[in-house]
């Protein structure tokens, strides 16, 4: 697998690169301080190019239209193509004195929940010339995401591309923003199926669904330090279903977590199925396409557990599987990936669009 980083080549080429990431448990939870389990993986977004000049010029290999950003700024979401936005937010972040022009490729899924914004946000970053700790290479790309989109995004996506360990999830304290590595059985296969629904967060309830998560935390204080009994107290009762889905989610990330570093893959899966009925009917982000793709994953034996990944309202489900027990994850949606954290998290399955 292949951290963030980025190195110069021959004849003054900037050459860098950032992975995505599949989240195992823990969605929603990242803006209220608690906890998630994700992991880096070998797809990524690599930005190659040179610097110099007075503007960021972009193509890209995965989405038409050319990303021509001022130094100067301005508002990123304004800029087009729409994938502009998320290079004009790193810039605004990043204010390099000098421009770059390039090009970025990426071999992720775009749309499908696995972090390609965060990924090509930090692979700008470093091209642009930023140089210091992951964890503020992280923050800075939730900063860029945020000015991009208008969505305020948790850093759980920039954190895992940034500081992602081989052969390990993230046991992430978001609170604290830190993280400690837990190992993935090498008996584990982790599935990833698109549902067919492209996800996007803009325009969608992400927002309001944040602000229920602050209500609720109004009464009862940090829902990452708050209890089950906690929750009861909340009046209202949409509310109470939001503030009850990260106070239990937190509860699944420890268990899973625990699990998995004791290779018990039985508990890990029983704790996925339970997120996913909880981010179905609780935080209300599930849509009838990933339900039927758990459904279609649980059917196949072998298969321990499965749920959305990502923030929902599309995009992909993850799935925890014996090793081997699905040779072919595209059967079931037609969109399939096989992650083996023992082999650097590489990605199987996947071709990127031209390829």
């Amino acid at each position: 697998m292949t951290v963030a980083s980025a190195g110069s080549g021959s004849g003054g080429e900037v050459r860098a690169h950032a992975p995505g990431r599949v989240n195992l448990i823990g969605d929603h939870t990242d803006h209220a301080g608690g906890l998630a389990l994700p992991m880096a993986i070998d797809l990524g977004t690599t930005v190659t190019g040179r610097r110099g000049g007075t503007t960021v010029r972009l193509t890209s290999s995965a989405e038409a239209g050319t990303a021509h950003v001022p130094l100067t700024g301005g508002d990123p979401r304004r800029a087009e193509p729409p994938w502009a936005r998320y290079v004009a937010g790193v810039v605004s972040e990043v204010a390099p004195r000098i421009g770059f022009d390039g090009r970025v490729d990426t071999s992720l899924p775009v749309g499908a929940g696995l972090s390609s914004s965060a990924s090509l946000e930090l692979a700008v970053a470093l091209a642009l010339g930023f140089d210091g700790p992951a964890l503020d290479l992280a923050r800075l790309g939730r900063r860029a995401e945020q000015r991009a989109s208008g969505v305020p995004c948790g850093l759980m996506d920039q954190l895992t591309s940034a500081c992602g360990v081989a052969g390990h999830a993230l046991l992430v304290d978001f609170t604290a923003e830190s993280f400690t590595p837990v190992p993935v059985p090498e008996h584990a296969d982790v599935v990833v199926v698109h549902s067919g629904v492209a996800r996007a967060l803009a325009g969608s309830p992400y927002a309001e669904r944040q602000a229920q998560c602050r209500a609720a935390a109004d009464v009862i204080g940090p829902l990452a330090e708050a209890s089950t009994a906690d929750v009861a107290a909340v009046p209202d009762p949409v509310v109470r279903r939001r503030a009850r889905h990260v106070v239990t989610e937190n509860d699944r990330v420890r268990a899973m977590a625990a699990a998995l570093a004791a290779g018990d893959l039985t508990t890990a899966g029983r704790a996925m199925l339970e997120s996913h009925a909880s981010l179905r009917d609780d935080f209300e982000v599930s849509v009838p396409a990933l339900d039927r793709a758990v459904e279609a994953l649980m059917a196949v034996p072998g298969v321990v557990g499965a749920r959305l990944t990502g923030a929902g309202f599309g995009g992909c489900v993850v799935a925890l599987a014996e090793r081997d027990a699905l040779a072919d994850p595209a059967s079931l949606t037609g969109r399939g990936w096989r992650v083996r954290a023992s082999d650097g998290a590489r990605v199987e399955g996947w071709a990127p669009p031209g390829r």
